[in-house]
């Protein structure tokens, strides 16, 4: 995979793990639902303006609609659900690391998915590097015997299952342009999520100005924008190293939590982003190539 798209990556993850402060903000005036729902809608709007602007075709064809809809589904409302869902029992840095767990999944279910990539040596040992990160990562959460934490801990962990299926179904999307996809997949994930979020958290009241301006950065650009990044390279670098980006994302959603919410950082956390950098090495794998 060239340089730039491990740039493009590591960008990406940072900017990520960002999104887990952002939704701290957000459950202060608003209901998890509600803020899976504003992210998808604000990200629509700005996709669909993306592709009114560069002159795209924006119709799939009809055969497209409904697996559309579910990658809208499994890629965005139900991951964006279960974010703040899990936010409110443990910390913004915890959750993003929780979600680490995408590359461990898209790995497994790579595998096993009709004409997708199988676990080399070296991707496995990567991968078992980044779950052995995590386990340092979320030991103190687990160790302390809180079953909010728990309860949380194991809410986020389903979203990585989700992604883990998206990211494999995307391949069918092949011949769409990738804004066109996003667009409609982030319109199909806003249908689902509107209903939901007004039957049971009702219509928010008047939010705050930090509040909108939350909204925008973390659907347009961290959302919108980033996805539409995300799925352009996918191609050359593939499911499993293009996931790797939430490999990135916990360091920067755990230095966040630290300098700005207060959230704790000890040695067990550092030891883990040591172990996460060295399966993206090992995921990478062009070190020991060039080495051999």
């Amino acid at each position: 995979m060239p340089d730039r798209d491990w740039i493009i990556i590591i960008i990406l993850g940072i900017g990520w793990g960002t999104t887990f402060f952002f939704n701290e903000v957000l459950l202060r005036e608003m209901g998890p639902l509600s803020v899976s729902f504003a992210r998808v809608a604000t990200a629509a709007v700005f996709c669909w303006a993306w592709v009114l602007l560069t002159g795209r075709s924006a119709w799939p064809g009809r055969h497209m609609l409904g697996p559309l809809a579910v990658m809208g589904a499994t890629m965005f409302a139900i991951p964006f659900a279960l974010y703040p869902i899990g936010q409110q029992y443990i910390a913004s840095g915890v959750v993003g690391i929780v979600n680490a767990m995408t590359p461990v999944m898209v790995v497994i279910l790579s595998h096993f998915w009709p004409g997708g990539e199988r676990a080399t040596p070296l991707k496995t040992l990567g991968i078992l590097s980044g779950f052995i990160g995590l386990v340092f990562l979320t030991y103190p959460a687990f160790s302390s015997g809180d079953e909010s934490s728990m309860f949380g801990t194991l809410v986020i962990m389903l979203a990585p299952v989700s992604y883990a299926f998206a990211m494999n179904y995307v391949r069918r999307f092949a011949a769409i342009d990738v804004p066109v996809m996003v667009a409609w997949a982030f319109s199909f994930a806003s249908l689902l999520m509107l209903p939901l979020a007004v039957f049971m958290e009702g219509i928010p009241e008047a939010l705050s100005p930090v509040t909108w301006a939350s909204i925008a950065i973390i659907g347009g650009f961290l959302t919108g924008v980033s996805f539409m990044i995300a799925f352009t390279i996918m191609p050359r670098a593939g499911a499993t190293k293009t996931s790797t980006v939430t490999f990135i994302a916990p360091i920067s959603a755990l230095l966040i939590g630290y300098f700005v919410l207060a959230e704790d950082l000890g040695p067990l956390h550092f030891t883990g982003m040591a172990a996460i950098f060295l399966g993206l090495f090992l995921i990478d794998g062009r070190l020991f190539r060039r080495k051999s």
